[in-house]
């Protein structure tokens, strides 16, 4: 629904005064900033429709909209940040599908719009799939940081492939320098960082649907496709050549530190793999655009798979229909909706038809242009497995095989452990 036709039908609901508003919920899990910039969004679609529209942010959203929904007082609308949860819900007949014609608007005004369509489509009470997610406030993770003034005293250029980025890294090391730095402590969580490579590997190396198979468990953990990943980022993390301090550091350097290597005089290393929070952790010296940049996790030019791109997001849906949740789920396809929340910072889109000048941050400008240019976009696998895995076994298996430990003895483990968990 372009602009023109939605602020008539808001039009509609503004002549036809109180009979036509209603009060409408929005249930999600931002607080504090976040909170306050997604209220902006909502104060203008109850200006333009007239309905009373109220948001309640919660850092227990998982627990709190089953409880509600179990007990019939769930919000008009729900803000999911992992489609795992809202899929069960779909199951168990907690959401309404969106409106017709819903599927054709994305595939046409998202980048990579089939892969929006598919990660908000899920199976109802009957099995029968349905359109119930629609994605707003997208996170980038396939992202590559560096320093700017480190690659041009050494004449590094950016580079556009996998091939030649690999071929970068070797010259480094020719150079006598350290291409990347990995660290994969994080306390309790140690091991994530990993599970990112390895994800946007599963994407470099084969078709989408292979991915989606993978998640499922359709596709065994040990797998032959799954194996490769996992050695296509120990052909990074494993080479002590590769990484500053050496291989065996990457298992007990803390990811929040590794970045760090960057901006030491002289660097420790060149580059560095994290999704787009990472800049929270450089230091308050660092400004990002200046002393550090970024560029694409490029894909390999002779594998032909187009350029996927690795990512989280959060995703609306119906949880309590009336009339004005579905007015609201119109309003989010609308320009507006999307540039008032990218004025306000932290907030990246792949809707085509934004205007990239309403950014307030030029940073977020350049990603959301990665985000953009996406062919493919995939949700965080390890966020999509059972916990048990995703945030268990796949995060402790990958601390094991940056260790030493062989990838297909691994994936062995971490597929015996899904099995147990059926």
């Amino acid at each position: 629904m372009n602009r023109t036709l939605y602020a008539s039908v808001a039009a509609v609901a503004l002549t036809a005064g109180a009979v036509q508003a209603e009060q409408i919920t929005v249930f999600g899990p931002w607080l504090g900033p976040d909170q306050e910039n997604v209220e902006k969004v909502l104060a203008a679609f109850a200006e333009q429709s007239g309905h009373d529209v109220r948001y309640t942010g919660s850092d227990s959203f998982e627990q709190q909209i089953l409880i509600d929904a179990e007990a019939g007082s769930a919000p008009n609308v729900s803000v999911f940040p992992q489609p795992g949860l809202a899929s069960d819900m779909a199951s168990r007949g907690f959401l309404t599908p969106l409106r017709d014609g819903t599927a054709e608007w994305l595939q046409e005004n998202y980048a990579a719009g089939q892969s929006w369509v598919d990660l908000g489509t899920y199976a109802d009470e009957n099995g029968e799939d349905q359109l119930y997610g629609f994605f707003y406030k997208v996170d980038v993770k396939s992202l590559v940081w560096f320093s700017p003034e480190n690659f041009e005293d050494a004449g590094y250029e950016v580079p556009e492939t996998m091939e030649e980025l690999k071929a970068l890294s070797d010259q480094i090391v020719a150079d006598g320098e350290t291409p990347w730095c990995i660290g994969l402590g994080s306390g309790g969580a140690t091991g994530w960082p990993a599970t990112d490579w390895v994800e946007d590997m599963m994407l470099r190396t084969q078709p989408p649907e292979v991915y989606d198979a993978w998640v499922a468990n359709e596709t065994p953990f040990d797998a032959p496709e799954v194996v490769a990943a996992i050695e296509e980022f120990g052909a990074f993390a494993r080479n002590d050549d590769y990484v500053a301090g050496g291989a065996g550091a990457v298992a007990t350097t803390d990811f929040r530190d590794s970045p760090k290597g960057l901006f030491t005089s002289p660097p420790q290393c060149y580059m560095h793999r994290q999704a787009s929070f990472i800049p929270a952790f450089f230091g308050d010296d660092i400004s990002v655009g200046e002393d550090a940049d970024f560029f694409y996790f490029p894909a390999y030019a002779e594998k032909d798979l187009g350029s996927p791109v690795l990512g989280a997001g959060t995703l609306w849906a119906i949880t309590n229909e009336n009339e004005a949740a579905h007015e609201l789920m119109a309003f989010l396809q609308t320009p507006e909706a999307h540039e008032i929340w990218m004025g306000l910072g932290g907030f990246l889109t792949p809707h085509t038809g934004v205007d990239l000048d309403a950014f307030s941050d030029p940073t977020l400008g350049k990603m959301n242009e990665i985000l953009l240019g996406a062919t493919t976009f995939r949700f965080d696998a390890s966020d999509l497995m059972p916990g048990g895995v995703g945030a268990g076994t796949f995060w402790t298996g990958m601390v094991d095989y940056a260790g030493g430990k062989d990838a297909a003895t691994v994936a062995s483990e971490i597929q015996a452990s899904w099995e147990s968990l059926k």
